[in-house]
């Protein structure tokens, strides 16, 4: 038998660049250093700390993909992935801070952004203002078109009446894209994007939600009483709004899968931590065979739950197609992550349900993964569409 050619030398699905392992020592070090501290007094504050948000600005990790000519770090969607798994494997909160400022608000203002708007917005965007993606409404969720906030034109301007619900970043959030129907009888056709100030007239952010996990991260409803907007204002076209939703949307999606791995990483590193120093019968529980199946089964979960969010990563920044594959990363790390944080807070015993140590808040931190930027049988409808071509 002939001597078969040598494979072709890949670098791993996981590998990275010098560039991307010098910026994830960098992510990892912050979160270290600067969020850690922090953490346990914002989530029993529930708000997210001022200055840490002066810091994340600083460090550049609020414009990492936008261009240096809007003031950005010039960076690319994978580098905001890393960053995100990196902070939410400390805390959840500041994982979500950075992901919608970068894979939802910055992202959506450099695709459908005119230049006199990222002139604009980008730069403060990166520098000090916090971006706020407000489409979901009382009663439009998982139907996200079924808006109920309605628009009308007034000369140079579009009015807004309306509230919005559950919108991430809105105490600190300085501009809004803000979706709403100038059309209702064109359904999701007649949907529009705004970019609304908050300190338009008419505009006002309203109660702050008490949540379950996530709690330092602000999420109020917004108030739309005849806001009067410019039409200069209007990202994208009018009418075109459902498609600068759902483009963003799909980019998101990644974020929030990286977020999950951050946080399936951060529980199941506490859990191989305490399980080397808890002592039961004369002995460290982590040389029981139980414990260590545990473990192990749960570091191949996270590994796996990786990849994906890596591919989806990678597949966006190569311009290729990567609707399915977001959707399976969300949904798959959505599921690892509340299942390895489950399961730390079993490693924990009794210790684990109590708020003197991390187990539960990586448990309540993890649920909101199955619910917000599409539920996680929103992604399995959108995957299930690609596997039978609709």
């Amino acid at each position: 038998m002939a001597e078969s050619s040598a494979a072709p030398v890949s670098p791993p699905l996981t590998g990275l660049t010098e560039e991307e392992r010098m910026f994830q020592r960098v992510a990892s070090e912050f979160a270290t250093k600067e969020i850690l501290p922090c953490v346990e007094a914002m989530d029993r504050a529930g708000a997210f700390d001022p200055a840490l948000l002066g810091k994340l600005f600083a460090e550049g990790f609020m414009g990492i993909d936008v261009p240096e000519t809007w003031g950005g770090s010039g960076g690319y969607f994978f580098l905001a992935i890393l960053a995100i798994e990196e902070f939410s494997r400390v805390d959840a909160s500041a994982g979500v801070v950075v992901d919608v400022q970068n894979t939802l608000v910055n992202n959506a203002l450099q695709k459908w952004g005119t230049n006199a708007q990222k002139q604009r917005f980008l730069p403060r965007l990166v520098r000090d203002t916090i971006g706020a993606y407000a489409l979901s409404e009382p009663n439009a969720g998982s139907d996200a078109f079924a808006l109920a906030t309605r628009v009308r034109e007034d000369g140079d301007h579009f009015v807004l009446n309306g509230r919005k619900l559950w919108i991430t970043n809105a105490k600190e959030a300085g501009l809004f894209i803000v979706f709403a129907s100038l059309n209702p009888g064109a359904g999701y056709r007649g949907i529009t994007a705004f970019l609304i100030e908050r300190d338009t007239p008419g505009f006002a952010v309203g109660k702050r939600e008490d949540k379950l996990g996530i709690r330092a991260s602000s999420t109020c409803e917004l108030l739309l009483d005849d806001c009067r907007v410019p039409k200069a204002n209007v990202l994208g076209e009018v009418g075109k709004g459902y498609k600068v939703a759902i483009e963003t949307l799909d980019e998101g999606r990644i974020g929030i899968a990286a977020q999950m791995v951050g946080v399936a990483r951060g529980a199941l590193e506490h859990a191989v931590r305490y399980a080397q120093e808890r002592r039961q019968f004369g002995k460290p529980i982590v040389e029981f065979q139980a414990i260590q199946f545990q473990l192990a089964r749960l570091a191949t979960e996270v590994e796996a739950a990786r990849l994906m969010a890596y591919n989806a990563a990678r597949l966006k920044d190569s311009h290729q197609p990567f609707l399915k594959e977001a959707a399976m990363a969300k949904y798959f790390c959505s599921e690892v992550a509340e299942r390895v944080a489950s399961e730390c807070v079993e490693v924990y015993g009794g210790y684990g349900f109590t708020r003197d140590y991390p187990a539960e808040k990586y448990l309540r931190d993890s649920k909101i993964g199955k619910i917000y930027e599409g539920t996680s049988f929103m992604q399995l409808q959108t995957i299930a569409k690609a596997l039978l071509g609709r």
